[in-house]
């Protein structure tokens, strides 16, 4: 089985942008039915038009994607330039149905009772993502639901054969198409887990009976508890995932401290009985986890790779891995250059969890 055809291209005009990616395409494959196409948010604007014209000029007739600040494709990240991405899938037309989109729980009941998979993105505004997504998981035999919320610096958008907002929309796949998917997340513990004993909503009161911030001080060290201004964006909490078996927590933002009365406020409400540990952002384990991830998805496939779809965080590329394209050249290195496309997305997805400050690939074999 051949690769998949991939291109990705930038351009402050995106009439060229799409023509060099179409050159790059070349001749476009009979078996070629669904296609995945990724557009900066400084094209937004057009991306109706954009997807017009790849329907146009490469027959394929089912398109999904997403608006981002930034495009992945294999080994380069275009961060905040104009740029797209485009791949185009061969799947049996039995073997994957159009998503539309899905803004309460409700609307699942209406999908496929005999999907496998699925592969979807979000839109940020909508409060009910979270639902969504854990309807969805629970509709899918796998329980797997991959993707990522669209980030923008203006109007967010989505594409399910035409452009949709306002919810999650995507491709389900039945359980013919050969594809593995893994998540990494590139942040390390500063100690053990603690039980939460006293919360309301997002202020944690204490820890193992203890002043939540008195806990923390302690994890992060004299340095930064004398300077939490300071500590801000390099220290995170992690909400361990119940259930799973490689050790996964949600990575939430510490929103502010109340030194009077020793409260942490953290992005995400949690209760009394939950744990949770400190984290920071490192480099070197952010790659670390990255190869240990790829390694693992590698045997996990155990077919040589048609193509990809990588969801990366915001926070991650150069800002968390220090140098450009350092992230997606190390997916290159590890399996090959493979076709792949993907964005930097405001919120990743992964079974059945909204995560953050994660990347998510997929693989099609």
């Amino acid at each position: 089985m051949a690769p998949f055809k991939s291109a990705h291209a930038a351009g402050a005009d995106w009439t060229q942008a799409a023509q060099a990616c179409m050159g790059q395409l070349g001749a476009i494959p009979a078996a070629a039915t669904l296609g995945f196409l990724y557009v900066a948010d400084a094209f937004a604007d057009e991306l109706g038009a954009i997807l017009d014209f790849f329907k146009s000029a490469t027959g394929v007739p089912h398109w999904t994607g997403s608006v981002g600040v930034g495009i992945c494709a294999t080994g380069v990240e275009y961060l905040e330039e104009p740029a797209m991405a485009v791949m185009l899938g061969e799947f049996a037309r039995e073997d994957f149905s159009m998503l539309p989109v899905l803004r309460t729980p409700q609307d699942i009941e209406a999908q496929p009772a005999d999907a496998y998979f699925a592969l979807v993105h979000g839109d940020p505004a909508n409060n009910r993502m979270q639902e969504l997504i854990d309807g969805l998981s629970a509709h899918v035999s796998s329980g797997f639901v991959v993707g990522g919320l669209s980030s923008s610096r203006g109007e967010t958008a989505q594409i399910s054969d035409g452009v949709v907002s306002g919810g999650l929309s995507g491709v389900l796949f039945s359980e013919r198409v050969k594809l593995a998917t893994r998540l990494t997340q590139g942040i390390s513990p500063l100690g053990p887990r603690h039980h939460i004993t006293t919360a309301n909503k997002n202020i944690v009161g204490s820890l193992d009976h203890r002043p939540a911030l008195e806990v923390m001080k302690e994890e992060i060290g004299e340095v930064l508890a004398r300077d939490l201004q300071r500590a801000a964006g390099y220290i995170f909490v992690g909400l361990p995932v119940r259930g799973s078996d490689t050790g996964d927590y949600l990575v939430r933002n510490i929103l502010g401290v109340d030194p009077h009365n020793h409260l942490v406020a953290i992005g995400e409400y949690v209760q009394p009985g939950d744990e949770l540990l400190f984290c920071r952002r490192d480099p070197q384990t952010a790659e670390d986890d990255l190869l240990r991830m790829l390694t693992a998805i590698g045997a996990q496939l155990n077919a040589p790779i048609r193509g990809g779809v990588y969801y990366s965080c915001l926070g991650r590329g150069e800002h968390m891995f220090g140098a450009p394209n350092r992230e997606l050249g190390l997916i290159r290195d590890a399996l090959g250059a493979f076709p792949l496309v993907g964005f930097f997305a405001n919120g990743e997805i992964s079974h059945n969890r909204l995560y953050g400050y994660t990347g998510v690939l997929t693989l099609f074999g």
